[in-house]
């Protein structure tokens, strides 16, 4: 950080702005100024064209003051000192007539989890284009039944600069990159698609290498060809086999949103009222970390300063401890955990998970598949959603497979997984010992706000869930 507060080279005046920042939280339990910068660029290569290349650029404010369990927030794109005095303004209605003592500022962190190279500009644009061509080359060259491909390169860099009414400042670069690829082929009339890919807080380089996008576009081949032979998926009530890494976004939709400060300060999560009691099995140990280097859902610092943790959720079975915010910490008096996060400038914080995971036990998959006597494996994941309240989720798989008697059998299509995050937690059988995590393609929805996550999971047998499908089970 410099020594003058200057934020991404503005006229704002230190003096001034935190002038009008303490006016603001004057009597308040919590507030501060947050300030962005965030540029981005998206190339998409489909049915061998260039179909949209796109490049944002924005900045802002957003300036909060906090009493209770109110909150007031104004923003703009507008950075200037009279666009500053009319948020405080609105913030300032949250506070009344105060009474509030201001909350200590957060720790500070010199830890970087990421470097703060810029992923847009590394790259000439003219180079990300040949690099799309070149994958859908590549794809259609590997087999003739290769009928589309699409293929996409996003980057990003989003700068941050945070200032608390006691003069506190903290200052963040998040670069993000992603590389995604669809392939569809068809066979005899019927078309199936496969996708590959990922990213994470990192540059293009590596993403671009042909040796990485290669292995994708064989990747997503594969899924396109499995999912061509797939079979009606069987519906009924039946043991699954979850395999590593993505699978996770079960764990994250199904457990992770219940375990969010807020949910359960309010007593709307299936978990509220529940910490120090068993709530899986034992051996099932389930964390939200952010703090893993170059990671899609890892942040130095959360949107509110407070730098981000390793935070152990569910202990051997037992449950140990919510994700929270600055707010939700105060109300429910504990610590926050560096789990408060928001979309950008224009967005209030709140309690966000940033990579949630499962550890490894010690089951070899090969055994936990060969126990699985009727069953689904299923190894890829769509779209997820879950009711909050009581946990209940309905997940659609990408890819999976009919077992029977431990033998992996054929491919299915259209299965969906259904149950609730509690009950399945209390119904893990086997904890495999190759915990991974995905490639870095998650995004969480909450209240209108997305953000960057990751996933993880070890290979995971889960019994007596229900299965829904087109074809009846046996």
């Amino acid at each position: 950080m410099t020594d003058t507060f200057r934020p991404f080279d503005t006229d704002l005046d230190e003096a001034r702005t935190l002038a009008v920042l303490r006016e603001a939280t004057a009597g308040a339990d919590d507030g501060e100024l947050f300030l962005e910068r965030c540029r981005s660029e998206s190339l998409v290569f489909d049915d061998g064209q260039l179909k949209n290349a796109s490049y944002d650029a924005a900045e802002g404010f957003g300036l909060r003051a906090v009493r209770g369990e109110t909150a007031g927030y104004g923003h703009s794109t507008e950075l200037s000192e009279a666009a500053l005095k009319r948020a405080a303004e609105t913030a300032r209605l949250a506070v009344g007539d105060g009474g509030g003592t201001l909350a200590d500022a957060p720790t500070r962190t010199n830890t970087r989890l990421y470097a703060d190279s810029d992923p847009v500009s590394a790259l000439p644009f003219a180079a990300k284009v040949d690099t799309l061509r070149e994958i859908d080359a590549y794809a259609r060259a590997l087999d003739p039944l290769v009928v589309q491909v699409s293929a996409n390169v996003a980057a990003s860099l989003q700068e941050v600069e945070i200032l608390r009414p006691d003069g506190s400042r903290y200052g963040d670069v998040r670069p993000m990159a992603r590389l995604n690829v669809q392939v569809t082929v068809e066979k005899d009339g019927r078309r199936e698609s496969g996708n590959a890919g990922g990213g994470g807080r990192h540059g293009l380089e590596g993403l671009v290498d042909p040796g990485h996008w290669q292995s994708q576009v064989r990747e997503a081949l594969r899924i396109a060809k499995v999912n061509l032979s797939a079979e009606p998926a069987p519906a009924g009530i039946m043991d699954v086999v979850l395999g590593p890494g993505w699978p996770g976004i079960l764990l994250h939709e199904a457990v992770g949103h219940g375990l969010e400060g807020d949910f359960n300060r309010k007593k709307a999560s299936a978990f509220a009222g529940l910490m120090g009691q068993r709530v899986a099995a034992p051996g099932v140990t389930v964390l939200d970390d952010g703090t893993i280097p170059d990671r899609r859902g890892s942040i130095t610092f959360d949107d509110e300063g407070t730098p981000s943790g390793k935070n152990v959720l569910i202990e051997d079975g037992i449950l140990v401890g919510y994700m929270q915010d600055r707010q939700n910490a105060r109300l429910m008096g504990v610590a926050a955990t560096g789990n408060g996060r928001r979309q950008s400038y224009a967005h209030i914080p709140m309690p966000r998970m940033t990579n949630t995971y499962m550890l490894g036990g010690d089951a070899e998959p090969a055994a936990i598949l060969a126990d699985l006597k009727d069953g689904i494996y299923a190894v890829g994941f769509g779209g997820g959603q879950v009711d909050i309240t009581n946990g209940k989720y309905v997940f659609s798989c990408t890819e999976a497979y009919r077992v029977k008697n431990g033998q992996v059998g054929a491919p299915i299509k259209g299965a969906t997984l259904i149950g609730d995050g509690a009950t399945s937690l209390q119904h893990v059988r086997a904890i495999g010992n190759d915990m991974a995590l995905d490639p870095g393609m998650g995004n969480c929805g909450k209240n209108g706000q997305w953000v960057p996550v990751g996933v993880g999971l070890p290979t995971l047998m889960i019994g007596g869930l229900t299965v829904g499908g087109s074809a009846a089970s046996g």
